[in-house]
């Protein structure tokens, strides 16, 4: 899997109710939870998210463990998201949802292009390629398929 976009840096430990605060969870409207994403760290933030690959410090995606953040996150249009570690149960909410989560130390600049491919196993941003930790052939395909939903309809 491939893929490419601008750079969103954040900083470390943005947690669950930063990524969509728990007020918007009353409603199951996905396009609400993609219009009031990060609200509370930025309000102006959400709709640089179409295209965008976020880049953030480690521990992204603590807190709470709703499947929700990555939701919001996906249908805001997030390309993918990089940090050197994530919360477990985000990162593989993240995975079973088809948002491509990479585990790389990155310096970010803001909206410098990013690039990865998961399948080789990197990720590269100002010319300089660097090394991903890999993800399971099995995580491969739930992405490539576009979440776990879709992998198991693929797989009777």
């Amino acid at each position: 899997m491939k893929g490419e976009g601008d750079a969103v840096c954040l900083s470390a430990d943005i947690d669950t109710d930063i990524i969509i605060a728990g007020r918007y969870l009353r409603t199951k409207d996905r396009q609400v939870w993609a219009e009031h994403v990060f609200e509370d760290l930025d309000p102006a933030l959400a709709p640089r998210l179409k295209g965008a690959v976020i880049v953030a410090g480690k521990n992204f995606g603590c807190g709470s463990s709703r499947e929700q953040a990555a939701i919001a996150l996906k249908e805001a249009g997030v390309v993918a998201v990089v940090a050197p570690v994530f919360a477990r149960i985000f990162f593989r909410n993240g995975i079973n949802l088809g948002l491509p989560l990479i585990e790389c130390d990155l310096t970010c600049k803001p909206a410098s292009k990013i690039r990865f491919n998961l399948t080789e196993g990197w990720v590269e941003t100002g010319g300089k390629r660097h090394t991903i930790r890999p993800l399971s052939p099995r995580m491969q395909e739930i992405l490539s398929a576009g979440g776990l939903v879709e992998y198991w309809r693929s797989h009777p």
